[in-house]
């Protein structure tokens, strides 16, 4: 039998979860994120695991057969940075990237220090993007 996924959708409240982040400056701007991310997607914020704050989801398929569900777009406040995750990585968004203002990227993780530093426009065209391929979907990466 296959292992679940670690991180899967929790009930836990997002309200809470954001309120009891230490630092008042990300604490604001993951409420900030959150509220751009509803607003962007349309879907209501949950918990993912006891980090992550997601907004709808899709479903991955391996060609061993092994599924998991994942959010179609997602943030979390991490001690060193805000991290956005997207699933679709940002490979093919070097010119947004570009705009963006002061950032770091891994795979499939945006990671910003300071929701100021960022233009939150191209910010929006990001996530937007992300979450129109890939929410409601199933992927076979």
């Amino acid at each position: 039998m296959a292992a679940e996924p670690k991180t899967q959708k929790t009930t836990a409240s997002v309200k809470e979860f954001l309120s009891l982040v230490e630092r008042a400056d990300r604490r604001a701007d993951a409420e900030a994120v959150c509220t751009l991310m509803q607003e962007i997607t349309g879907a209501e914020p949950a918990m993912w695991g006891s980090s992550i704050v997601g907004f709808g989801q899709y479903t991955y398929k391996y060609a061993s057969g092994r599924t998991g569900d994942w959010p179609a777009a997602a943030f979390s406040p991490r001690k060193q940075a805000l991290t956005v995750y997207l699933p679709e990585g940002f490979d093919d968004n070097q010119e947004r990237l570009s705009r963006l203002g002061k950032h770091s990227t891994g795979k499939g993780c945006l990671y910003i220090k300071r929701l100021s530093d960022v233009d939150t426009g191209v910010l929006r065209e990001l996530v937007d993007e992300g979450f129109q391929e890939f929410n409601g979907k199933t992927i076979t990466p």
